[in-house]
């Protein structure tokens, strides 16, 4: 996982060219503006989701990883925490879903991150994540999931 903000991203350029188009993207685009939705970039190669809702406490959320794609959480609004652990320290609390490229898990975390706005996380499939937690109340959020494909 690495975590960043948006006005330091070209120290990041020794990423691989997938995750740099992400970075393009979102200096060419004003994601603020748009509608919550999926806006495909590269076909199903790369693609980001539009999200707004609203935190709560991490009782009300779940951990997750993918296998198929890497994650790049951005906000563009509010504030939440993401909790954090490694794959291998979590149990499996459902098969993984191909189609939903979704794998729920059980655990508690090991480290979290508190992203603001312009703040980045990237989330490698080894990477679990329990998102949407509230910082110190409830708010409403809105963020872009960039989701890359593993080679």
């Amino acid at each position: 996982m690495i975590f960043g903000n948006l006005e330091f991203a070209n120290r990041y350029d020794f990423l691989n060219e997938k995750l740099q188009r992400c970075f393009s993207y979102i200096q060419e685009n004003d994601l603020r503006t748009f509608e919550n939705g999926v806006y495909h970039i590269d076909g199903d190669d790369i693609f980001v989701n539009v999200v707004e809702y609203t935190t709560t406490t991490i009782e009300n959320r779940f951990w997750e990883t993918h296998k198929t794609y890497i994650d790049i959480h951005v906000m563009l609004t509010g504030t939440e925490e993401i909790a954090l652990n490694f794959l291998q320290n979590m149990t499996e609390k459902q098969p993984y879903s191909e189609k939903e490229d979704m794998l729920l898990l059980e655990g508690s975390k090991n480290s979290s991150v508190c992203l603001k706005e312009n703040d980045f996380l990237i989330c490698f499939p080894e990477d679990a994540h329990c998102t949407g937690i509230q910082v110190s109340e409830p708010q409403k959020l809105k963020k872009a999931i960039f989701k890359i494909k593993v080679d």
